[in-house]
This record gives structure tokens, sequence and C-alpha cells, in this order.
């Protein structure tokens, strides 16, 4: 089995992972030009327990956010590709809706993470992971990168 699944799949992962004991974290973004602070993020985020998960938007999800008409730069395969070729991501799965909370009512994880620039309240999911018993992490960020910046940076503007 590959590390880049579809949702059925990741549910089945999850749930053998789950009862051999293993603590799963979910975390999820575009990650459009995978750059250090993402990878950061990712090796923090994954300290946190035994599996990590990343739900990565599709295309057309990053398209309505709005982040301007060239985004995302790498398509939903190439950046799943990236991903997963992370050693520390177990699994990728890719998701169309506006938010990943689908996403994560299928993973249950035990751990939900998101970026500090996130407030507690706003986290999708943080509800539902908690009454499943499960906790959420808010981790600091890393200054100095943001694909909008990265992006920025490469046009030379």
């Amino acid at each position: 089995m590959g590390r880049v699944l579809d949702r059925q799949r990741l549910r089945q992962a999850t749930e053998e992972d789950r009862r051999a004991g293993r603590t799963i974290v979910f975390t999820n973004g575009c990650f459009d030009l995978l750059h250090p602070g993402h990878v950061r993020s990712l090796r923090e985020a994954r300290r946190l327990g035994d599996r990590l998960v990343v739900g990565l938007n599709s295309d057309a999800s990053v398209r309505r956010q709005g982040k301007g008409p060239e985004r995302p730069i790498l398509q939903e395969a190439e950046r799943a590709e990236l991903l997963a070729a992370l050693e520390m991501v177990d699994y990728v799965s890719i998701f169309d809706e506006d938010t990943p909370l689908e996403l994560i009512r299928a993973v249950r994880p035990d751990v939900l993470v998101k970026g500090a620039d996130w407030e507690e309240g706003q986290i999708v999911g943080s509800d539902f992971v908690r009454e499943h018993g499960g906790r959420v992490e808010r981790l600091p960020l890393h200054e100095g990168w943001s694909t909008t910046d990265f992006v920025r940076r490469i046009r030379g503007g």
C-alpha cells in the first residue's frame, strides 16, 4: 500500500494502527510549493504520535480559498507525491471539501495539529476530536516561511 490513500483506504489503515495501539496525528493544508516551514511543522507534528496523516486540499478546494488565480502552482497529485516522500509523513489523503472535517471524522485522530496562527475556536474538527478523547495542538510558526511570501520572492517582488 502506498502513502497516498483515498478516504476509505485511509480509514482502514488508521483503524489498523489504532488497534495496534498507535497514536494518530492529523494535520492539513494546501502545501503548495513545499518549503522548509512546512517540513519543520510536519516534523514537529509527527513527534506528537506514531502515525502522521496529512489531509491535502484538492486543487478545486485551494481555488475556492481565494489564494489567487495562479494557485495552486503544483497540482494535487504532485503535492501529494512530495508530501508522501517525506519520512515523517505516513499517509496523505486529498479532500475536495472546503474543510477537512469529513476526513477528520473518517480518521478520528488522537491529536489534531494546526499552526499557532489558528485560534483554538477556528480549528475545524477540534470539537469532534475532543469529543472522541483526543487533543488539539497548536504549533509555533516558522517565521519567514509562507507559500504566499515564497511565491512573491520567486517572482522577484
